[in-house]
Formats: C-alpha cells, structure tokens, sequence
C-alpha cells in the first residue's frame, strides 16, 4: 500500500498547521470533557461562475495530514505560552503529547467528478480530532480542486491538443507551484515546467528557452546554433525575442533535427499560420508550435475554433490561480454526534447556509454505457441503487485505501469526464447537472430542523 505524501511540510510540525481558533476549541472540548465522537463533512455550497462540475483533487496530501499529525515539544512549549491558555490545564498539553488521529474518513477518491452540495469527505473522530482538521483539509481540498478544475477546462477547449503547465513562477509561492502543478496533471495537463514536482510526482517535465538565452548572445541565430549544439534532439526555440517571423526563419536553419517552436506574444492565431507556412516550406512539417502568454480556456476556444495550427499550449498564471475563480468555497461543517450512546443530528439553517444533518452517502446513477444520469445525497446506509461514490479512506486511524498513482488519478478524471455529457461541460451557461436529495434525508433534515428551532430559538 503507498504512503501518502505531504509533498514538503514537516511532519513534526503539521499539528499547528491550523487556524488558532481550532486549537482554543480542542482545549476547550478538553477542559470541559467533552469525547463524543462526531463527523464533519466536507462539500461546496456553490460551484464559482461559469463552473458546472468539480475535479476532486488534494486527497492524497489530506490524507497524509490526517496520518501523521502531530505536535513537537517546540509547538506545545510555544502554545503553553500564549495569555489565552494560562487558564488551560496542563493535562491539556500532556494530551497534546500523544496526540494522533483515530477516526474513520470517507472520501470520494481523487479524479471524480463531482458537484456542489455533495460531500467530498467526511470525517468521523472524538470531537477535538474532528475540530483541529479542519483547516488543513480545507486548504488542501479547496486549492487542488480548484485547479484541477480549471485545468480541466483548459484542457477542454484544447479539444486534443496538448496543454501543459507552465506556472509556477505565477503561483502564489512555490510550494503552491508544486501543488499547483500536481492538480493542474490531474485536470488533463500532459507535462509540468516544475522541476520538483516532475521529479516527486512522474509527471514529464517540459520546458524551452527563455528570451533571456536570445537576448544574451549577439544575435539570435548564433543563440538558437548553440542550443542545439548542446541539445540536438529536444530543440524547442522561443522565437519571438526580435521578430517572430525573422525568429522561425532563423530556427528553420537548424534544419530536420528542429523539434519546435514557441512564441509567446501577438496575434497567436495569425502568427502562427504564418510560422506553419514558413516551416512547412522549408520541409518541417512535423516542427510543432507552441503557444503561451496569458492563456485560458477561452483564448485557447478561440484559438483552435479560428483554425490556428497551435500544436500546444503553455498555460501558467490563469491555470495555476485559477484566475477567472481563484477561490473555491468548500465547507466543513458538523452535521452528527454521539452523546453516551445516542446519535444527535445536527445542522446549521441560517439563511444560505443551510446543511443538511447526519452521514451522508452520494449515490451516482449511470446508463449502460456509464454515461452520468444524476447524484442522489441520501443517509449512509440507504438502499438507493447506484454508484456510492465515498469510499473508506482511513480506518481507526490508519490508512485504508490504496492511494493511486498520478497517471492513474489524471485516467480517472479523463473518464469520469468523458461520462459526462456535453451540456455539463460546457465553458459557459452549462445545464447544471440533477443531484438529488433523497427522501429520507429530506425527512432528517425536518426532523432535525424541529428539534434544534424548539431548544435554541425561542
């Protein structure tokens, strides 16, 4: 079985990788006793503009939180210091020691398509557990799904052509580059410009030049003659440093061992008909164009509904922040609890924040050819038919589930995507795609609403 990994963050450390009101409540659970064993779920409320469906991404790394959290004596002397806790009783700090998770998680495994409203983990543990996970597995859910799903977009409106991330140096810092690109191969992406994530993932690191190796020789044919000099079969030329047509004319010198060409500037779809022309003459026909600068999903629709013969498409910045959304609202909300033997459903039903009470399950309806047909939301444990999509992550603390490689992630996303029809997919005014609540959670929720309205509002 793999072991999860965090990709870079220490792990004596990941226990005050949390919001500080995370760790206020666990010391107050633990002052005032409280164990009961809850579970949080986490979902999406609303899908951002212009999005109809979610790529599911960031498990691994939750995962791997949820498996080796943590606090080093360095952390607990930091916390026993702070005002807030010189009430908090040094049994507290003591639990702190020992601290590790011991719940149960379901999640829906990464690649799979999903929608808002449906939970895409859920947590079950004593209460302190429960409450100081939910900062990381937000971010980490929140990020890479996001970007997995913009990158499929992106991917999209290439219809075929090859799409590759270039954006690390946009990312918001470096180790959200790394994520960053290992959602954006998920999304569809076929290669990464980011030489770590390349190296920790298997993902096919990609890159060329910059303008800066042109601008460093005295003139451009010398600076293309010794690139190639050094990498005679992988020579891929930026052309746009002087003159972009100047620019493929002085590449076409290189001749058949020429691989590509990449600009990154002007009028993508004329220029790059005109570089086909100019290679095509020379007998170059199988030199591939390159674009980037400032790309998205709808550039590149419109780039490749205008016939441009770009082969392949460098997206960084608007991929890599998912610019258009760059903030995607997941929720991780307490919806059960066990109190000496007794399950008490809870719920939230303030005006638009409305949850829904108890375990769910997300049961996903296809036809013979396994084409979607629709999700149903009910309670664990209904019969409803179809496909539950949750599956048993970790098991009393320790991991459960055969954590796939990224190849395979990306394959899941690629045919869970397939299996999805057109009007859902769509870039803009997409049908929004039917999940149901069932009856039975339906019926939960009222029941629940009653009770909790009776005690808490008079």
């Amino acid at each position: 079985m793999n072991e999860p990994r965090s990709l870079f963050l220490p792990e004596n450390s990941l226990g005050i990788l949390t919001d500080f009101y995370q760790l206020t409540m666990a010391a107050g659970y633990f002052e005032q006793k409280m164990e009961d064993v809850t579970t949080f779920e986490l979902s999406v409320r609303r899908l951002p503009e212009n999005r109809s469906y979610l790529v599911t991404a960031g498990l691994e790394q939750a995962l791997h939180y949820l498996t080796h959290i943590k606090f080093s004596a360095e952390a607990i002397a930091y916390l026993r210091q702070l005002p807030v806790f010189h009430k908090v009783s040094e049994k507290f700090f003591e639990y702190l020691k020992n601290f590790t998770f011991s719940g149960d998680v379901y999640a829906m495994p990464e690649g799979t398509v999903a929608f808002a409203q449906e939970p895409l983990v859920r947590v079950t543990a004593p209460i302190i557990e429960t409450q100081i996970m939910e900062t990381y597995l937000l971010a980490t859910i929140n990020f890479q799904t996001s970007i997995a799903t913009k990158a499929s977009r992106v991917v999209l409106a290439a219809q075929g052509r090859e799409v590759i991330d270039f954006g690390t140096r946009r990312a918001h810092g470096p180790q959200a580059g790394v994520l960053a690109a290992r959602a954006s191969f998920i999304g569809g992406c076929e290669g990464t410009s980011n030489v770590f994530a390349a190296y920790e993932l298997g993902i096919p690191a990609i890159g060329t030049i910059a303008h800066s190796w042109v601008m460093a020789f005295d003139n451009e044919q010398d600076s293309f003659n010794k690139f190639h000099e050094i990498f005679p079969d992988d020579t891929t030329l930026l052309i746009d440093t002087y003159d972009t047509l100047v620019g493929a004319r002085h590449a076409a010198l290189i001749g058949k061992k020429l691989k590509g060409v990449r600009i990154d500037s002007g009028n993508l779809s004329e220029l790059s008909k005109e570089l086909r022309r100019i290679l095509d003459a020379e007998g170059l026909q199988h030199v591939k164009i390159i674009a980037s600068g400032d790309l998205n999903e709808d550039r590149i629709g419109g780039l490749v509904k205008n016939g441009a013969p770009i082969d392949s498409f460098g997206v960084g910045t608007e991929m890599v922040t998912s610019k258009d959304a760059p903030a995607l609202g997941g929720v991780y909300k307490l919806v059960e609890q066990e109190h000496y033997g007794k399950i008490i459903p809870r719920m939230k039903f303030s005006k638009d924040k409305l949850t829904y009470p108890c375990k769910k399950q997300v049961y996903r309806f296809v036809d013979e050819a396994g084409n979607f047909l629709k999700d149903i939301i009910g309670l664990e444990g209904e019969e409803l038919g179809g496909i539950p999509l949750l599956m048993p992550m970790i098991n009393a603390g320790r991991l459960c589930y055969n954590l796939p490689a990224i190849h395979e992630i990306q394959r899941t996303a690629s045919n869970n995507l397939t299996h999805l029809s057109e009007p859902f997919k769509r870039l803009i005014d997409a049908k929004t795609y039917p999940v149901i609540k069932s009856r039975e959670l339906e019926a939960k929720r009222h029941e629940a609403e009653e009770i909790l309205r009776d005690v808490n509002i008079p």
